[in-house]
Order: structure tokens, then C-alpha cells, then sequence
């Protein structure tokens, strides 16, 4: 099945954050009810943190079974556990720590004072996830996977010009010579990202608009990875008014502030002004 990528254009940060937690609270409600569980897969950076700051400030978190989410992430800085650099101590902050979670269902990735080498830990971050699949499956169904996105075009911890992108094997890497601070990362590969159900990317800044635009209208994946992202059922990219800037019109959807009562597929159409005199 092809699915398409789509566009919401917020007005600002704030209105961004609060959009993607409500959408995300009434998503996870229905999938708890219609599945029994939900894999979800958390990103860093200061969007992605301010997003999953709003979920835990919204009083409508507690009308999730948050017994019932496993937690996964897609990257993470090979620093020490609890460092306040590395993706889970942020998305802990943020939102783990003020929800009832299964700690045995949150996943984070190996550490690196953990005692193990960057490789080790990838191997491991691996095994960890085939062993939470379904039955017949190699690894378990992402039902949403958020993910930041760099100036660079980067996802994840995979960078433009390095091996990551081009990886074709659904898994874990180790990275060893990221551009960004630290050199050492480990992430999930471009095929097992792309096998999340939703795939929703959250950006802002004018800073990412030339790579926004590259990639959706079709750079390499090496020279844009995030030009390679594509869910298997949903691909959003939600983004505030600056970031629009080089996005094909044809790709944006009328800005939809999710409103916790309407079915995944409604959107209230009230188009966010972007700047471009639309």
C-alpha cells in the first residue's frame, strides 16, 4: 500500500505542541481499545520535549491505561544513564516520570556506563526489541513513531553524507562519527522507522525550512535522510508557520487543531497563517 506525506502548518510553537498531544491522546485512547497496546516510539530535541510536555499537562492523559504503552526511542546520545543530554532523561522529565508507566514496558537504549561497547549496545538494543514482537514478526508494530528533524535533514541519529541513510536492513546502528556532539549514537535504521504505522515529524524554525522542502520534493536520501521517511500508513509533518516556506502547496492540508473528540481521519480546516500569503 502507498501512503502519501502530508502538511500541517501551525501558527507557532505553542499551538504545534498542543495540536500533536491532543491528537496523540485521542490516537493512543483508540488504539488501547482496539489493540490492547500501543508501541510507541519517542524522539529529543526541544520540539519533540515540548510536545511531550503538553501530553503530560493535558488533563486528558489520564484517560490512557499508560500500563498498556511500551515506549521505544529512535536514537539516542551513547552518554551515561541519567545525563541530561540523552533523549530518555528528557522524554522522562517531560512526560514518563508524571505517568502511571510499566517501568518494565519503558525501553531505553543501553548507556554508556553500562558497561558495554557502542556496537554491544546496538546488538543488544536489537534483541531487546525482537523480543517484544508479535508472533511471527522480526520486531514490534510501531503504532506511532515521532521523530525531530535537523537543519541538516537529519532523523533520528542519521546524518546526510554517512552510511545510516543508506542502510537497508531493518535494525539498530551504532554511530560513530556524528557530525553533532557526541560522535557516538545509536539508532534504528531507515527501514524499521519506515515500518511504524504513523510516522509524525515535528519541526519549527525557518532554519529547516530549505531541508523541509528538499525532501518533500524528492532529494536523496543521503543527502536529506529525512526525504526517505514514510510511514506505512501515515506520514505528517507538523510544523509552525516559519518552517513552511519552501513546502509545496499541494502537500499542505488545512491546519488541523485536533480537538480530542473526532475520529483520527477528521480534520477541522482552519488554515494557520504561514507568511505566504495564503
Amino acid at each position: 500500500m502507498t501512503t502519501e506525506r502530508r502538511v500541517l502548518v501551525h501558527p507557532d510553537r505553542p499551538a504545534l505542541a498542543a495540536s500533536v498531544a491532543a491528537r496523540f491522546l485521542t490516537k493512543v485512547i483508540d488504539l488501547i481499545e482496539d489493540e490492547g497496546e500501543a508501541h510507541i516510539v519517542l524522539t529529543g530535541g526541544s520540539v519533540g520535549t515540548e510536545v511531550l510536555r503538553a501530553i503530560a499537562q493535558s488533563p486528558a492523559r489520564n484517560s490512557i491505561d499508560w500500563s498498556l504503552v511500551h515506549v521505544w526511542w529512535g536514537d539516542e546520545r551513547w552518554l551515561p544513564r541519567g545525563d541530561d543530554e540523552r533523549n530518555e532523561t528528557q522524554a522522562r522529565r517531560a512526560l514518563l516520570d508524571h505517568v502511571p508507566v510499566d517501568e518494565r514496558k519503558v525501553h531505553p537504549f543501553p548507556a554508556s556506563d553500562e558497561g558495554l561497547d557502542i556496537d554491544e549496545a546496538a546488538t543488544r538494543y536489537a534483541d531487546e526489541l525482537r523480543s517484544h514482537a508479535a508472533e511471527g514478526a522480526e520486531f514490534p508494530r510501531f503504532a506511532i513513531t515521532f521523530l525531530g528533524v535537523g537543519p541538516d535533514g537529519h532523523v533520528a541519529s542519521l546524518f546526510p553524507e554517512r552510511e545510516g541513510p543508506t542502510v537497508t536492513v531493518p535494525g539498530v546502528i551504532a554511530v560513530h562519527d556524528s557530525p553533532k556532539p557526541p560522535a557516538g549514537r545509536l539508532s534504528l535504521t531507515m527501514p524499521l522507522l519506515n515500518s511504524s504505522e504513523r510516522i509524525w515529524l515535528v519541526l519549527t524554525g525557518a532554519d529547516k525550512a530549505p531541508a523541509l522542502g528538499l525532501a518533500l520534493a524528492g532529494a536523496s536520501v543521503q543527502e536529506v535522510p529525512v526525504a526517505g521517511v514514510l510511514g506505512t500508513k501515515r506520514t505528517v509533518f507538523f510544523i509552525d508557520a516559519d518552517a513552511s516556506t519552501d513546502v509545496p502547496e499541494s502537500l499542505i492540508m488545512p491546519t488541523s487543531y485536533w480537538t480530542g473528540a473526532m475520529d483520527q481521519s477528521d480534520w477541522l480546516p482552519t488554515r494557520a497563517p504561514s507568511g505566504r500569503g495564503r
